[in-house]
């Protein structure tokens, strides 16, 4: 049996809030195998993005273990988190974030190229995903010179660079018109089944969230 791409063992967090303390995950145990697409459910406060940056190594659990690919993270130090966050993890957020003084094909290339990948491999690699997702007629365009949803589909193509393990996406529609949203959403979760990825995609939209492999609320555990 193969193990699951992302693991959370017993997981327990908590914020300070003055002299209070809030109780925003309690003993999660939570699994997500290669190929599955979870979406993220739940209110505000109800530990969404807490799970993910859990699961995506910018914090670590008060109690409990995240374990990536076999590997438990919870102890590594800042040099191991970010080296396994640049070569395991992509991230898309509702805001694209993508740097405007580049172009969509640069912005792809970026994180390939932090890690050291040869120029001529990036680019093809980079000009392959923006095909895949559509934009590579928006290439050469800089952010500011596309659409919401172009910008967004170049987002993914950027999160999927470096072939991660684990796609997080936090409320990656929640920006866009719901026809849009539908059609990112649907094209994500193909993108990544494609890649041979797992992702973990955070919604308030029950209706998207349905179409996803599995819907997963922290505060709930299920």
């Amino acid at each position: 049996m193969n193990n699951p791409i992302l693991a959370l063992e017993s997981v327990s967090h908590a914020y300070g809030i003055g002299t209070q303390k809030v109780e925003i995950l309690k003993n999660l145990n939570f699994t997500l195998d290669a190929g599955c697409i979870c979406a993220l459910v739940g209110p505000s406060g109800s530990g969404k993005t807490t799970l993910l940056q859990l699961a995506g190594l910018l914090e670590m659990p008060q109690q409990g273990k995240v374990i990536l690919q076999g590997k438990e993270c919870q102890n590594f130090d800042d040099n191991q988190k970010s080296d396994f966050r640049g070569e395991k993890i992509g991230f898309v957020y509702q805001f694209h974030r993508l740097l405007p003084e580049m172009t969509a094909l640069e912005n792809v290339m970026l994180p390939q190229l932090f890690l050291g990948i040869p120029h001529e491999q990036a680019l093809k690699r980079a000009t392959d995903l923006l095909e895949k997702t559509g934009v590579s007629h928006r290439k050469h365009h800089l952010p500011t010179e596309m659409s919401g949803g172009e910008q967004q589909r170049t987002a993914i193509a950027r999160a999927l660079a470096n072939k991660p393990a684990l796609l997080l996406a936090d409320e990656p529609t929640g920006n866009l018109d719901p026809k849009m949203a539908e059609k990112i959403f649907h094209d994500l979760t193909e993108f990544v089944r494609s890649e041979g990825a797992a992702a973990l995609i955070a919604t308030h939209n029950m209706e998207l969230a349905r179409s996803a492999d599995k819907i997963f609320s922290p505060f709930q555990g299920g």
